[in-house]
């Protein structure tokens, strides 16, 4: 039996987190800086998730149908880092909403390969998942932590090139792991569609896809609305920092709570505290410690619901159907659902406010919470 490449698969989350805990939260300060308004920054960071509509079901079915998971990723890791390169040569909107139209596509390829490779890799080992996805978020944490400060000292640009040495660690990494093993499933007789359109699944995934609507104003403008109370880059770093290092508490005790309760359990608390979480961001932003309590609430709204959520998907899909189903939620949740999330944050910030947008946030995660309890048996 191949041995798990613990440290390699580590590697590539660490790299892959650290470029969204670069990108998510001070992208729309460079945008901002570009003077670019608040549509036109919504609409741009709206293209992360744009693209995981299409693309991830494409490469996902390419990777299932040649059995080359890994080397789809390195491909898609290069081409990335080549169409990013485009940020250093145009400012123009039409200029960055093509540059990052073009990255976006073939960064979305690889995470849902890499989640099945994983898991292929971990076999009947599941329960170690935690403890691996856990060094993306320690990526995440120093580069949204290190960054902030490295911001407050120096001028915005910077990002620029910070951003290009993740993107490089991606390429190295993704040239480090090996093919797993695709074990045949009783499920490979059926299609994606059939499992797809049985009412549990197809009420998980739409409550999924209200969860990752809910956080579009989060992951939008979230940086943007602190810098206007008042609250330094280093501070909104550390906030950033916080909600993830809750994040990775719960990436390491998941293996414990998954034993006492289930995963539709685990997956109503998720949505219940992402209710509670947006309208304190909404309502609280005066005070700082509930700010502060809204990020760890971070835990439960993306932590424990990102574990139960991927355990999940690998109960539903399985066999040769592992990496178009983990490409289906990143298409589907993510796709459809942080796209919508970010266009709609984009008109309400302007006509409804800060406070309001985030009331809608809590009314989509609570919607969610109701398909969970009334229709997902998981």
């Amino acid at each position: 039996m191949q041995s798990l490449p613990y440290w390699r698969l580590s590697g590539f989350y660490f790299f892959h987190f650290a470029f969204i805990g670069a990108f998510a939260p001070y992208w729309s300060l460079y945008l901002k800086s570009l003077s670019f308004n608040a549509l036109q920054i919504g609409v741009l960071m709206s293209l992360l998730h744009v693209t995981r509509i299409f693309a991830p079901t494409a490469w996902g079915y390419l990777a299932d149908h040649t059995g080359k998971r890994m080397l789809i990723v390195q491909l898609a890791a290069i081409t990335g880092l080549v169409s990013y390169c485009g940020v250093f040569f145009g400012e123009s909107f039409l200029w960055m909403f093509a540059v990052m139209m073009l990255m976006s596509f073939f960064w979305s390829a690889s995470l849902p390969l890499i989640e099945a490779t994983t898991l292929s890799h971990l076999g009947k080992s599941t329960a170690r998942y935690g403890s691996i996805r856990s060094w993306g978020s320690l990526g995440f944490v120093l580069a949204v932590i290190g960054i902030g400060y490295l911001l407050d000292a120096t001028e915005i640009a910077l990002l620029l090139w910070v951003v290009l040495g993740f993107k490089l660690g991606i390429v190295i990494f993704s040239w480090r792991i090996p093919e797993a093993e695709i074990a045949s499933h009783s499920t490979d007789t059926l299609s994606v569609q059939q499992i797809f359109k049985q009412p549990g699944v197809l009420a998980f995934f739409s409550a999924c896809l209200l969860m990752a609507f809910a956080h579009g104003p989060y992951y939008t403008f979230y940086s943007i609305y602190l810098v206007d109370y008042g609250y330094s880059k280093g501070a909104i770093g550390w906030l950033w920092a916080i909600g993830v290092i809750c994040e990775i508490g719960v990436f390491f005790l998941m293996s414990r709570v998954m034993r006492r309760f289930s995963l539709k359990q685990i997956l109503a608390f998720s949505f219940t505290c992402a209710v509670a979480r947006f309208l304190m961001i909404g309502w609280g932003v005066e005070w700082p410690t509930v700010i502060l309590l809204a990020q760890i609430l971070h835990a439960a709204t993306y932590g424990a619901h990102h574990i139960a959520a991927m355990m999940a998907v690998h109960y539903f899909f399985r066999g040769r159907h592992q990496a178009k189903g983990q490409a289906f939620y990143t298409s589907f949740t993510f796709g459809v659902g942080g796209t919508l999330g970010g266009i709609f944050s984009g008109y309400a910030w302007e006509w409804l406010g800060p406070g309001f947008t985030f009331s809608m946030s809590a009314a989509a995660a609570l919607v969610g919470l109701g398909l969970i309890v009334r229709k997902v048996n998981i």
